[in-house]
């Protein structure tokens, strides 16, 4: 069998190489897709810098990926229990193995807490075989769940990618009514789907501070009806900027989506009375914060909810939302970069100082 290009993560602060891996043995009921585009994710600038706990480099990056089934042996069935054929077009779930049996899935509801679960591009690494999106293939272990992108083409899933299903959980997180107006910190690939499920689920005022100035033009065609550019005023100018937009309340709901510790207070600050915070943005550990437990939770009589990942359940409604007349102009708006296998760490400095909108790796010319 021919061996496979893949761009491999070899430790923290690392280059990113390029290496030839075996294509692997496929156990029953299992596949192999081809990949025709794959995410740089600010996840992976993460991993990168070493700031995950319990990565197994070297590891493949890519947690999300669209392509073609190569090879399918077995039978490999969608969630309707339809069999995939070899050239069928999917995508799928980058977490895997969710048990569906223990505490955290069966009494806690929250299986993105199961301490079964694994994920793509994440926590397999090269020595479990062609787990990432950064190949020319990847192993889609039995178990793995797919899904036909039927009425939705590949670019227009992966402008959404891995914020589709993740801002999916945080606005519903939110819950917030009809004409609120809501609150997005940052204006990365979540915030700004963030914005588009505001609006789509009927967000009043969609408010947006970010940076740099091409994510915040994002924003505004994302469905951001003001948005403001951090870096050009201080944090007191901030606030008063969310009080001007919102009559001196605050926002109904701020969603924290930036990963900056920071923001966090600024959430729970710029929020009104009796409002809500969710804190999506927070996947890696940046470090404590200081605030008032009486004047910013208590006394405002504020609801904070963190938001970890996503499920299946996000993953699939988001590409139904996708299949919508409003979805598809909303993330047809997004401005997409395509790097090459060898170029993928460019890739990754363009996500780091946020100049890229959304970076895809193409592995095939």
């Amino acid at each position: 069998m021919p061996n496979i290009l893949a761009a491999v993560m070899p430790s923290p602060g690392q280059t990113v190489e390029v290496r030839e891996l075996p294509e692997p043995d496929l156990e029953p009921n299992s596949a192999l897709l081809a990949v025709e585009l794959s995410e740089v994710c600010g996840t992976d600038v993460h991993l990168l810098d070493g700031q995950l706990a319990g990565v197994p480099y070297p590891i493949i990056p890519g947690h999300v990926s669209v392509g073609r089934l190569d090879k399918i042996r077995g039978t490999v069935c969608d969630i309707d229990g339809r069999p995939f054929a070899e050239g069928d077009r999917v995508t799928f779930l980058d977490v895997h193995r969710t048990c569906h049996r223990c505490w955290h899935c069966l009494v806690a509801r929250a299986s993105t807490r199961c301490p079964q679960r694994k994920v793509y591009g994440i926590t397999y690494g090269v020595e479990d075989g062609l787990c990432g999106g950064w190949a020319e293939k990847i192993y889609l272990k039995p178990g793995v769940i797919s899904l036909r992108l039927d009425g939705v083409d590949n670019e227009h899933y992966m402008a959404g990618g891995c914020s589709l299903p993740t801002a999916l959980h945080a606005v519903e997180r939110a819950d917030f009514r009809f004409g609120d107006t809501v609150l997005i910190l940052g204006a990365g690939p979540v915030g700004l789907s963030a914005i588009a499920f505001a609006r789509m689920r009927g967000a009043g005022q969609i408010l947006c501070v970010g940076a740099p100035a091409n994510r915040l033009e994002s924003a505004r065609q994302m469905g951001a009806t003001a948005v403001l550019d951090f870096t050009t005023v201080d944090e007191q100018g901030r606030h008063d900027w969310v009080l001007k937009q919102t009559s001196g309340r605050g926002a109904d709901v701020a969603i924290e989506a930036t990963g900056a510790k920071e923001a966090v207070v600024q959430a729970i600050r710029w929020t009104r009375d009796a409002g809500c915070v969710v804190i999506v943005g927070q996947y890696t550990d940046a470090g404590d914060v200081s605030l008032n437990p009486h004047l910013d939770i208590n006394k405002k009589h504020l609801d904070i909810r963190g938001c970890w990942g996503s499920d299946f359940s996000h993953f699939y409604r988001g590409i139904e939302m996708l299949k919508t007349d409003q979805g598809r102009k909303l993330w047809s708006s997004v401005k997409l970069e395509r790097y090459p296998l060898s170029e993928v760490n460019d890739a990754l400095a363009k996500v780091r100082d946020g100049s890229c909108v959304k970076a895809l790796v193409v592995p095939k010319p």
